[in-house]
């Protein structure tokens, strides 16, 4: 089922997520629905945030960017309670998009050089070191865990430019191609 993604505005994508348990109702389903939903969005990652579930819930199919960023092949997974830990390493700049930030992209630095420790769908327990566009999508993700969107990570003089637009996400002037919820509307 293809569920609403919430946009940016929305007071549910600045809350810090809940870790959540193997007897978490309907998880299977969730996951599944969420790749649906991402898939349908044309992203590569999408965390529960997104969907109006505070959760420490991910689900990301880098592979689509496999021609252009070779870390990214095959690399799909739905990742329950990560937790990460960025590491030493040079900062990259590159472009970022958001499906909660429809029609805006910004260069965003990162260190592209994370520890990510997660459990899977069985809530087996994985570590890992990741590198390149792959670590940056995780990184990305993972902010959403933490009430953060990649706007956050751009310059003061940035966002001023980007505010016509912002507002016009919060407002609900922007209309995108997948299902959406707003923010709330102040009285």
């Amino acid at each position: 089922m293809k569920l609403p993604i919430y946009l940016y505005g929305h007071p549910v994508l600045r809350e810090t997520s809940q870790e959540i348990t193997a007897d978490y109702e309907g998880l299977a389903q969730l996951i599944d629905d969420m790749f649906e939903t991402m898939y349908f969005s044309e992203g590569v990652g999408l965390a529960a945030p997104q969907i109006g579930r505070n959760i420490k819930l991910i689900v990301i199919d880098a592979s689509p960017l496999e021609e252009s960023f070779p870390e990214c092949a095959g690399w799909k997974k739905a990742l329950i309670n990560p937790t990460l830990e960025v590491l030493d390493g040079p900062v990259e700049t590159r472009s970022e998009a958001c499906l909660s930030l429809p029609g805006l992209s910004e260069d965003v630095k990162r260190v592209e050089h994370v520890r990510l420790t997660w459990l899977d769908e069985k809530f087996e327990q994985h570590s890992e070191e990741f590198s390149g566009f792959l670590a940056r999508i995780i990184q990305h993700e993972y902010d959403h865990l933490i009430g953060k969107v990649y706007m956050d990570h751009v310059s003061g003089i940035r966002r001023q430019l980007n505010r016509g637009k912002l507002n016009n996400i919060i407002t609900g002037r922007t209309r995108p191609s997948y299902p959406v919820r707003y923010a709330p509307r102040k009285k």
